[in-house]
């Protein structure tokens, strides 16, 4: 089930696949609660800073460099019950507008750290840091990441039995732009991004994934993003169960949601959905509860061609 909620005010650039058409009410200006400005205070925060860069003529207009997203640094974790370390110290860095692709054997991981991120319970950190946009990911509860702009799709997503598609999306809606729209001016919102991931409107009215097939799964995980448009995205296995067309889909709609602002960082097994997106970015082979080498698409094209080992052993 995905986990995004509210951000101070929508952030996302207009897209020609996944049309924004925010609701005329939904503007709003929030201010920091008190607890969250000490915090803020406390830590120090590091703020992104623009560089002028000179054209290729060597002249032109200074260009502003990226933000930093997401970084994580040597961050160790156990699973709670049993104190067994799974995360042995990753270090990753994701900037603004970029595409991160996570591969590695079963039992590398790659979910447990996806998992982390967002505050899963079943896991305990025991060393590292984990700063999402300038703020200590680790001082915040799995809601409040959810408010600051984290999104996470699972590899299983949970049925709800008796909570309605609309209403489940109209509510995390209302809780991530912290406005209160109505039914009807929801739906006039949502029908350009059901179509965008080719969804029946009819889904609506069916229980939250109750029933669903996992493609349906799936596209629905994407019709969440697209409605809560979080600044970072976290697809553990979006591509898995799906068809060659449904698979097409949902590449097509990821690529409809990037901006220069938001990011995603995937985890998968195959290179066939880096190969749809056909954007550059940056693929990572964890190994043993860490990050041991990081490259472009060919790097997930001599996974498949070599498999693991052909990594461990360069």
């Amino acid at each position: 089930m995905a986990l995004a909620f509210s951000s101070p005010a929508p952030r996302f650039a207009v897209s020609p696949s996944i049309p924004h058409t925010s609701p005329s009410n939904s503007f709003l200006i929030t201010v920091p609660t008190p607890h969250r400005l000490r915090r803020c205070l406390r830590r120090g925060v590091k703020a992104a800073v623009a560089v002028d860069s000179p054209s290729a003529e060597g002249g032109g207009l200074p260009v502003e460099s990226p933000n930093v997203l997401l970084e994580v640094n040597d961050l160790r974790a156990v699973i709670k019950d049993t104190d067994k370390e799974i995360l042995k110290g990753v270090n990753l860095t994701i900037n603004e507008g970029e595409i991160h692709t996570i591969m590695g054997r079963n039992g590398s991981g790659k979910s447990t750290f996806a998992k982390v991120l967002v505050g899963h319970p079943d896991y305990e950190v025991t060393k590292g840091d984990i700063v999402f946009k300038g703020e200590n990911l680790l001082e915040m509860d799995p809601e409040e990441r959810s408010h600051a702009g984290l999104f996470m799709s699972f590899q299983s997503p949970v049925e709800i039995p008796g909570v309605s598609n609309m209403d489940f999306l109209r509510m995390a809606y209302n809780a991530r732009k912290k406005t209160e729209i109505s039914p009807i001016e929801f739906f006039h919102f949502l029908l350009p991004k059901l179509e965008a991931v080719k969804m029946d409107p009819r889904f609506l009215d069916r229980n939250v994934n109750e029933g669903f097939s996992g493609g349906e799964k799936k596209r629905n995980e994407i019709l969440q993003l697209a409605v809560l448009e979080a600044d970072l995205a976290i697809l553990d296995e979006i591509d898995s169960g799906l068809d060659v067309d449904a698979l097409q889909d949902v590449a097509k709609a990821l690529l409809g949601l990037m901006t220069p602002k938001n990011s995603i960082l995937m985890i998968t097994h195959y290179p066939t959905l880096l190969d749809l997106i056909n954007k550059p970015g940056f693929v990572h082979i964890m190994q043993d509860g860490v990050i041991k080498r990081t490259g472009d698409r060919s790097l997930a094209k001599l996974v498949e061609k070599g498999g693991y080992a052909e990594i461990s052993n360069a």
